[in-house]
């Protein structure tokens, strides 16, 4: 195609939208609001995300040695977690350590522990973090076994719990995510086909005069990538201002939120993607119906 009729196309493209501003601006309006419903549920569905991993991350299990157990036994030990192919990492925590992070835990309460580093009674301990959070529990139960272990703390009572609550909160995110690109996939599509509907007139006017399908189809096409892509710009800007402000607001203990910059990325390609195409497909898909001979 020459550079010229390209041109020419996209006059004509922007002129349309002008000499149908009201319903440019309808479909352009509903473009933007389905594409920040996608964006909200999008944005929460990738904090989801890594809130759960982040408190995937906390998981791990603390290890308290028999009173009395030596060096020799404590190195045997931390060689037989090492080698276990489901750890991570181990470290060994004695019990003069232990002892200094309870007191700089519990600063304000740092009376309570004069005295103790001459009788110390916090037993030797390892914590130990699986490669998957998932493989907790069977890490813990193989370890129990050993002679050379008072106790093992994982969480044991709630572990499981957090799993499956995660694993469902990941899966509901994801079908209401799909679900709303479906229903903001049957709006746009609908809205570009009514603003089809409404300059039939136009398109049987170039048919009679002889223009080709493709000559009356690239109009139509930058019309829709144009309401496409204008539909998507207003929600990124408005999620941009908007997520901002509520983090601003929110403060969760133990965890973070991500913050936009991390957000941006994943967002604007699927928010713009979608106006994009859902525009020009949709336009194309309109425009068909009335260019069958």
């Amino acid at each position: 195609m020459r550079l010229r009729t390209m041109r020419r196309h996209v006059r004509d493209a922007f002129r349309a939208v002008w000499r149908n501003r009201w319903m440019s601006l309808a479909a352009v309006s509903t473009v933007a609001v389905a594409l920040f419903l996608v964006g909200v549920f999008a944005a929460i569905a990738l904090n989801v995300q890594h809130l759960t991993e982040q408190m995937e991350r906390q998981v791990e299990i603390r290890l308290f040695l028999k009173d009395g157990t030596g060096p020799e036994a404590v190195a045997a030990l931390e060689a037989a977690i090492r080698a276990m192919p489901e750890v991570a990492d181990v470290r060994f925590i004695p019990k003069d350590e232990g002892l200094r992070q309870l007191k700089a835990d519990y600063k304000d309460m740092a009376d309570l522990f004069d005295g103790l580093e001459e009788d110390n009674p916090l037993p030797d301990a390892f914590v130990i973090k699986a490669k998957s959070p998932e493989e907790t529990a069977t890490v813990a139960e193989r370890l129990a076994a050993r002679p050379e272990v008072e106790t093992i703390r994982y969480g044991k009572e709630w572990i499981d719990v957090f799993f499956q609550t995660t694993a469902f909160l990941r899966r509901a995110m994801l079908v209401i995510v799909a679900g709303l690109v479906g229903v903001a996939t049957f709006l746009i599509a609908n809205t570009i086909r009514l603003t089809i509907v409404h300059r039939r007139d136009e398109i049987e006017v170039m048919r009679l005069v002889g223009a080709t399908r493709m000559y009356i189809r690239w109009p139509f096409f930058i019309e829709g990538a144009f309401i496409g892509l204008a539909g998507a710009l207003l929600p990124l800007g408005a999620l941009a201002y908007g997520y901002d402000a509520l983090l601003a607001r929110i403060r969760l203990p133990f965890v973070t939120l991500l913050p936009f910059s991390a957000v941006a990325e994943p967002l604007a390609a699927l928010i713009v993607g979608l106006g994009f195409g859902i525009g020009v497909v949709g336009t194309l898909a309109s425009i068909r119906k009335f260019l069958r001979v």
